[in-house]
């Protein structure tokens, strides 16, 4: 069963460029916000993860565009799983204008599964209560 997570983020005078827009590399620590607070809420906060030890390196990593951000907006965040294997997972992300609801971006981030030495691992087997809580909130194939 897909689950949705939602946390916020106000854009900073220094997340703009020259034209008063969002630089467009924020998104991305926007999604790893979004990410983060998702694992905290279902009790595995990043801290937690990498002592079992399992890293999630970034494999790929996409954004698309559909409206600027500007000073001062408020983000809402939403993220979700939509792939979880053995040894990787996808994540989606969509960002609106909190006062307006409005779509700006949406992406995804694959990562690989992998121990303290970036050797991939199957994650069932390395860290079966992440696996477990991670199960749990990702939809099955064709839902």
């Amino acid at each position: 069963m897909k689950r949705l997570f939602y946390t916020g983020a106000r854009v900073i005078y220094g997340d703009t460029d020259a034209m008063g827009v969002v630089y467009h590399s924020n998104y991305f620590r926007w999604f790893e916000i979004g990410r983060s607070e998702l694992l905290r809420e279902i009790g595995f906060p990043y801290s937690e993860i990498e002592k079992i030890p399992i890293l999630m390196p970034v494999a790929n990593a996409y954004c698309e565009y559909k409206s600027p951000a500007r000073y001062d907006d408020e983000l809402e965040i939403v993220s979700y799983f939509t792939q979880l294997g053995f040894a990787s997972l996808t994540l989606n992300y969509e960002i609106t204008r909190k006062a307006t609801g409005e779509l700006l971006v949406t992406g995804y981030t694959r990562h690989g599964i992998t121990n303290d030495k970036l050797k991939p691992v199957n994650m069932k087997r390395a860290g079966p209560e992440l696996y477990a809580a991670l199960k749990a909130i990702t939809p099955e194939e064709g839902e």
